[in-house]
């Protein structure tokens, strides 16, 4: 049981936005100035990891949620507005940006996912964010790997496994039902495979 918590924490949904744009600019083969993937990985970085983190504390300190894993259907509402707004905006900002057009659907993905676990929770259905941010990277990483002929199978084989041992420590820790956490994983992909199909037609 102690382990799942400690999986769960160290591998927060709150982390993998940030993992997935320090992997694009590892694996990306074109080459990009030292500065600019600084520059960007620094505000995706604020905007994706720290302004969340003051927000939840916000939320938590002014009572409108009782526990930082809004375990709740209620508690999860209004954050994941918050969230939806946050990943539509860098997905936006990187598109105009011009130069990583592939990372942008990364965030729309994300946000897409976001948008249908919000409508979910009208139907009493709490996804687990888990295993949608863990399958959200999985779906960003293939798409990549479609898109620039690069073979990641290692990558994506580990990013399973991990997916694996994450559904299981939210279920040994009664976080979610099984159906919540299989509709995550599928949710997660899908999105990501969607936006990408839409930018490539």
């Amino acid at each position: 049981m102690k382990l799942s918590k400690i999986i769960s924490a160290f591998f927060h949904p709150i982390n993998f936005p940030i993992a997935g744009a320090i992997l694009y600019f590892l694996l990306l083969p074109k080459y990009l100035f030292i500065e600019q993937e600084r520059f960007l990985l620094i505000v995706i970085f604020v905007i994706t990891y720290i302004f969340p983190l003051i927000l939840i504390f916000l939320l938590k300190s002014f009572k409108m949620i009782d526990s930082y894993h809004m375990v709740t259907i209620e508690e999860r509402k209004f954050p994941l507005l918050l969230f939806i707004s946050i990943t539509i905006f860098i997905g936006y900002w990187l598109l105009k940006s011009t130069v990583v057009n592939l990372l942008s659907l990364f965030y729309f993905g994300y946000g897409l996912g976001l948008i249908i676990t919000y409508v979910l929770l009208y139907f009493k259905i709490k996804v687990s964010l888990h295993t949608s941010a863990i399958s959200g990277l999985i779906g960003f990483i293939i798409c990549f790997s479609f898109y620039y002929k690069v073979n990641l199978i290692i990558l994506l084989v580990a990013l399973l496994l991990l997916d694996g041992i994450l559904a299981t420590s939210r279920l040994r820790l009664n976080a979610h039902k099984l159906n919540e956490v299989i509709i995550g994983f599928f949710l997660g992909l899908l999105s990501q495979f969607l936006v990408y199909f839409i930018y490539i037609m």
